[in-house]
Parts: structure tokens; sequence; C-alpha cells
């Protein structure tokens, strides 16, 4: 495993970083193919043994049962000081707003609830799940500095958001001497480069670590006409972000399969070859020990220039789906001018 340094933050991670969408109770929450606890400690436990230090998980996930399987693991398997946990909260509700309950409070709950499902003192990365259109981004950033401030969170990092908004952010933060964004988690892949247009290239100019989710496309990347797996039967979010492409994106999928067999190695290994020459280090879901092992190779494998131009020749433009496409006041807003 190789490790780097995340941004301009203090926090050293590995390149590899294990995503923990499919750990939780699959009694609750939006997932019906997530894993028990004991089946999630045994990949928690080989994800270490591989050497990744590196967890992601949010809040959201299944109703906060990721977060407990994930905190419950890694105290018993690591030192706290040797793995880097990242987990996300979410905008305010409508229930929220209602209420009254102030951007400030909705986050100061929502990370206090983290640090008991995760049984933590405290969070190295704390992520803005998506932009709040309801809330300031000077109140988020304030909320999540004094956060910082009290010893309960190291750095922070926000995930889908434009690069309009993350400049804008980090710039605010930049003017009220607060806390900026360290890192951003976005859809980007293979078979999804929207983020290429601006976003890409904002993050090297500022030094912005960039730790793509869907890093295998719900894994579509990772196989050509693998039996199905369950969830690939029972994720209808990911049906919803690629089955409309499945056929512009299957040319690239079949250049996947065609450089894995020339290099005689996954296509697992190519397709996180390809995004590790691009990103800081890509979050990966496992369900099972073997989802690792391709994954972690990867980190190794050098891809020639010739190679990534192969696989990048025939990627069509793509429409922005799951949270990218999410309707917006602004947008909602431009269609009564």
């Amino acid at each position: 495993m190789d490790y780097t340094q995340l941004g301009k933050s203090d926090l050293t991670v590995s390149r590899l970083c294990l995503g923990c969408m499919g750990f939780g109770d699959a009694a609750t929450g939006q997932h019906s193919w997530t894993l028990a606890e004991a089946e999630s400690r045994e990949i928690i436990r080989y994800g270490l043994e591989q050497g990744v230090t590196f967890f992601d998980t949010a809040i959201a996930y299944q109703n906060g049962s990721s977060e407990r399987y994930l905190g419950r693991a890694l105290r018993d398997m690591a030192r706290r000081d040797e793995v880097v946990v990242a987990t996300k909260f979410l905008p305010r509700t409508p229930q929220q707003i209602a209420s009254g309950v102030t951007g400030k409070q909705a986050i100061a709950r929502s990370l206090n609830q983290s640090l008991q499902n995760l049984g933590m003192e405290h969070i190295d990365l704390y992520i803005c799940h998506a932009w709040d259109h309801h809330t300031p981004i000077l109140e988020v950033l304030e909320t999540l500095h004094q956060a910082i401030q009290a010893g309960k969170i190291r750095a922070i990092g926000i995930s889908n958001c434009f690069a309009w908004q993350l400049a804008k952010a980090n710039a605010l933060a930049e003017r009220e001497g607060l806390t900026g964004f360290v890192s951003v988690q976005s859809h980007y892949n293979l078979i999804m480069r929207e983020d290429e247009r601006e976003l890409v290239g904002l993050c090297a100019e500022d030094n912005i670590a960039m730790t793509p989710y869907s890093a295998l496309a719900s894994g579509r990347l990772a196989r050509l006409d693998n039996p199905p797996t369950r969830r690939a039967a029972e994720d209808a979010y990911a049906k919803g972000k690629y089955d409309k492409t499945a056929a512009q994106d299957r040319i690239i999928i079949e250049r996947v399969a065609e450089l894995a067999r020339r290099y005689q190695v996954s296509m697992t290994e190519i397709s996180l070859a390809w995004l590790l020459t691009k990103v800081t280090a890509p979050v990966v879901g496992a369900t099972k020990k073997q989802h690792l092992d391709g994954a972690v190779k990867a980190v190794k494998l050098q891809l020639s220039q010739e190679d990534i131009h192969f696989l990048e020749a025939c990627y069509q433009p793509h429409a922005l789906v799951g949270m990218m496409a999410q309707k917006t006041p602004q947008t909602e807003d431009r269609k009564k001018v």
C-alpha cells in the first residue's frame, strides 16, 4: 500500500479509502443488500491487513448502523492514531427547517450523533454530504471551524458540489479566517468524467484532495459478463445513475476488459489504476474480500500514456446523475424568469 497527504491537511491516508456504504443493518435505511456486522468486520479487518488506513462512512448509511459497525470494528482492531475516519452529515431536512432548527444546530446534533455512533472522541475528516441550499455556507463553515477548535474534528471536506461552490466556500473561509475544505468527494470514474470540466482543475490548482465515490461505477467497471450480484439486482439508486447510458458506457467497459486481458490482471485493477493517476484516494466499496484484492493491487499497477489514452478516447459527455442531478432552488428560480 502507498500513502499520501490529504490535500493541505496534516492527515496521511492510504491511496485507497474503504467505503462503508455496504455495511449496516439491511432492515433499516436505503439499501437492502448491505452486510451484517460480523461480515462487515471481516472486510474491515482484511482491509487493515492489506494496509488500508482510510475509511469512509456517513450518518445516512443505514440509519447510522454503518458508523456503529465501523466504530466498533476499529476500536477492536486498530489504534486510533493508525486510522483516518471520514463521515458525512446531510443538509437540514424540511422538517428541521419548519421547526426552526438552525444550520448550526443541525450540524452540531449530527456531529455529536456520529461521534456517539463511532464511539470516538474526534472525527478525522468531517464531510458535508451535499451543498445545503437553505443554509448560508458561511454558517456551515463557522460551525465546522468551531468544532475543529473544540477538538471534535481534524479537517473538513465536501461532497456532491460544483467547482464554483467549492471555490466560493474556500474563498469565504480564507477571508473570514476559518478552516477551508481540504477534500472533495464526487462522482468520478472512467464512465463518468464530467468533473474534468472544472472541478479537477480547481483541485489541482488549490491542492484540494479528490476522493471520489463510485470509483468502479457500482461494479460496472469491475466485470464484463459475470453473473449478476445481489447489489446489481437490488441497487435501484445505481441503476438510476448508469442504466440510461449503458450502451455508450459498454464501449469503455470493453476496453477495460481488453486491457485487463493484455496485462493479465482484473478489470478492477485497470479501472482503479487509471483513477489513481487522477485523484488522491478513491473510495472503494467492498462486500467480499476479493473486492479488496484487486483494489490493493491497482495501487502498484502503472499504466502507460498509451493505455490511458486507449481508456479515455471513447468517452462521451454525460448528464449529471444521482445527487448532482437533483433540483436546487437556483435552478427552479431560473425556470421562473
